[in-house]
């Protein structure tokens, strides 16, 4: 009965997944291939999860080959603690996302508090910080359509910054993270204050909210220490979307793990996982191929590298059994 029931939740996870893409249709937050390694970028409510101090390191090189093309770096880490018997987190993120003449960072307090919830827990949480959105146009060349010529620096078009300028305002996010033995989802909208950053007088960047809805599983196979992890990530600002559907392998053997996965993005790419883990240090690698006639030579690589740590809250040590996370 349990078997039957898991099913049918996967099944409406998935169609709901489907109607949030029909609905949604350019978004701030970066793209991650490997998202189900960088949860709390996406998901405050995350922080805190496991019973581990986790420390996250990502590197992303979008369109290779390409010039001024997307390249992001991201750093987190949240750890446990318990208050009054209720189990918390907290976490810091920062990013740094260069998309062409624009730089966008952000920096965020996380917080989670966890609760049991229908045989399994909830964690619901929220992050406060600020965005930064700086714009450099010292190599920006425009076209000028009266004479037909290249006109160097941004002079000729008045809606576009003359001189380097940058703004920030604080920026927050909400989420909700739900683990079951069976299989976990999570909802989570980040810059729900819609912030919106002033350059000078005449110019302004709003940042509109971006949601995400995400599941998966840990299912265990008849191949001894061998799971597979399908999961999948809605992410959309109702002005775009994208839709990622992956599932990874992974071999757990003697404090070591090896993975190697599959991800498609419909109608926009395919992506292909590796990685390992020894003891506390995980390293993984992924190369998006995109689908839509840019070339396999242009593709997009993911470079996660991570650390966890046992957190006993003060406890004796008992139980040193390694847990199996489902992430």
């Amino acid at each position: 009965m349990k078997k039957i029931d898991f099913r049918i939740l996967l099944s409406c996870l998935f169609i709901l997944s489907f109607m949030m893409v029909q609905k949604a249709r350019a978004q701030f937050d970066a793209q991650f291939s490997q998202y189900w390694a960088v949860t709390n970028y996406y998901n405050p409510a995350y922080v805190g999860q496991t019973d581990k101090l986790n420390v996250t390191a990502a590197y992303s090189q979008q369109l290779s080959g390409f010039d001024n093309a997307p390249k992001t770096t991201y750093f987190a880490a949240d750890c446990p603690f318990k208050v009054m018997g209720i189990k918390q987190g907290a976490g810091v993120i920062f990013s740094n996302d260069q998309l062409g003449f624009f730089t966008n960072q952000t920096f965020g307090l996380q917080y989670s508090a966890k609760f049991k919830l229908l045989n399994g827990q909830i964690g619901l949480g929220g992050q406060i910080g600020i965005v930064s959105i700086a714009f450099d146009p010292s190599n920006v060349t425009m076209y000028d359509e009266s004479t037909g010529t290249v006109v160097s620096g941004t002079n000729s078009d008045e809606l576009v910054p003359t001189s380097k300028v940058s703004g920030t305002k604080i920026d927050a996010a909400l989420g909700a993270f739900y683990t079951h033995r069976l299989f976990y989802t999570g909802v989570s909208v980040t810059h729900f204050l819609s912030p919106v950053i002033n350059w000078g007088e005449t110019n302004q960047f709003e940042v509109s909210p971006v949601y995400y809805f995400t599941g998966g599983s840990n299912i265990k196979t008849n191949i001894p220490f061998l799971t597979l992890q399908p999961s999948f990530l809605v992410k959309s600002d109702f002005a775009d979307y994208k839709l990622d559907l992956s599932c990874r392998g992974t071999y757990a053997w003697n404090e070591k793990e090896f993975l190697a996965g599959l991800s498609y993005s419909p109608s926009t790419s395919a992506t292909f996982m590796i990685g390992a883990m020894v003891k506390n240090v995980r390293l993984t690698y992924s190369y998006e191929l995109f689908t839509n006639g840019i070339g396999s030579a242009n593709g997009s690589h993911d470079l996660v590298l991570s650390y966890s740590v046992d957190m006993n809250f003060g406890q004796k040590a008992k139980n040193k059994h390694k847990s199996v996370r489902i992430l």
